[in-house]
């Protein structure tokens, strides 16, 4: 009979183990998800602003030092790994592009250009959908580090060695402030 007792004992905690573990799986691969989709924007925004370059090039011809800028920092962009250095690049960046869209403001025709207001609006619907996916992502991170850090799952958590996640922030104070820019 002690047993039987034990066999159940055994078998509620290996259920409930698992439980656990599986999880602290879904949760971690969540995060990867929200992550590949701050990815995908990224890229998208990366690969919108060399065809925006070249449309500004001809009328911006006294500011090249803001464009080499803007490609400084989108390669360097594009070169971070962690989420940290991506956040750190991407505010670089973010910086980048709204001294560029003030510059855009001393050249009239080009504000009239419609090839640039129609890489205008997609890379401001890009943004939008960045902000959208970080907001997301955070929000995944939370729950899965949530999860690593309560009892009873922080015990499997760290059987298992499952890691916290980063959040995705702005690491300076001055990238908080929303840029003013005006496209009319």
């Amino acid at each position: 009979m002690e047993l039987i007792v034990l066999l159940i004992i055994f078998f509620i905690v290996a259920i409930f183990v698992v439980s656990i573990y599986n999880s602290l799986v879904r949760l971690r691969n969540q995060v990867k998800n929200a992550w590949s989709q701050i990815d995908v924007q990224l890229k998208r925004r990366h690969d919108l602003i060399p065809n925006l370059m070249e449309t500004v090039k001809g009328y911006m011809k006294h500011e090249r030092e803001t464009l080499e800028n803007i490609t400084s920092a989108r390669s360097r962009a594009m070169g971070a790994e962690t989420v940290g250095d991506k956040a750190k690049a991407e505010g670089e960046l973010n910086g980048a592009m709204s001294k560029f869209f003030l510059v855009v403001e001393n050249y009239p025709d080009l504000k009239a250009n419609q090839n640039f207001l129609s890489l205008q609006e997609e890379l401001t619907s890009t943004e939008n959908k960045i902000s959208y996916s970080r907001q997301a992502y955070n929000d995944q991170v939370l729950f899965f580090n949530n999860k690593i850090e309560v009892f009873p799952s922080n015990i499997i958590a760290g059987m298992f060695n499952f890691k916290q996640s980063e959040f995705f922030e702005i690491s300076d104070p001055g990238e908080r402030d929303v840029p003013k820019v005006d496209f009319s």
